[in-house]
């Protein structure tokens, strides 16, 4: 399937804080947490034009109760992706004047919910990884043009290692 990257905008936090509200409202639970990943949480990062939402709640029961509320809000529930990760729960608003949304719901705390704020935070304070990981994604988007797993799966490796470099400095920080 052919996707593009684009350069950041500047609109993205806007349309998050858009998404943000809606979701608040849908889950009615104010110790659900709710953060903005993926390369559009990035100021300056080129990215496909999808605001990835990473939803945090105590127990996937409280998330699959939320699944109506989602589906009257526009969010697709996408169960399929469960038997890939079965801790996870993840739903798509379609198509919105250029732009998607994945929402990623998950336990707070967990591996999916670490990994993802660790990545993002890390992009966002270290401006050598963030360029670095830029430079691949247009590399690497160029290889892959008609084929997003691919060019997905060709990302993993810088992604575990930026990973494993925030872990080891976590580490030595404690």
């Amino acid at each position: 399937m052919a996707f593009r990257i684009v350069h950041y905008s500047e609109a993205w936090p806007g349309e998050f804080a858009i998404v943000r509200s809606q979701l608040l409202a849908a889950f009615g639970n104010p110790s659900v947490r709710i953060e903005h990943i993926g390369s559009t949480s990035v100021p300056g990062l080129c990215a496909k034009p999808v605001i990835d939402v990473l939803v945090g709640a105590q127990s996937l029961e409280s998330i699959e109760e939320a699944i109506p509320r989602l589906a009257a809000a526009k969010y697709e529930y996408v169960k399929k992706y469960e038997v890939e990760l079965p801790m996870r729960r993840y739903f798509v608003r379609p198509e919105s004047p250029g732009l998607r949304i994945h929402v990623h719901a998950v336990n707070i705390g967990s591996e999916i919910w670490n990994e993802h704020l660790a990545f993002r935070d890390a992009l966002r304070s270290n401006t050598r990884t963030r360029e670095a990981y830029a430079q691949l994604k247009l590399e690497l988007a160029r290889i892959h043009a008609d084929d997003k797993a691919a060019y997905t799966a060709a990302k993993a490796p810088f992604i575990r290692q930026v990973l494993r470099s925030s872990a080891s400095a976590i580490a030595s920080e404690g």
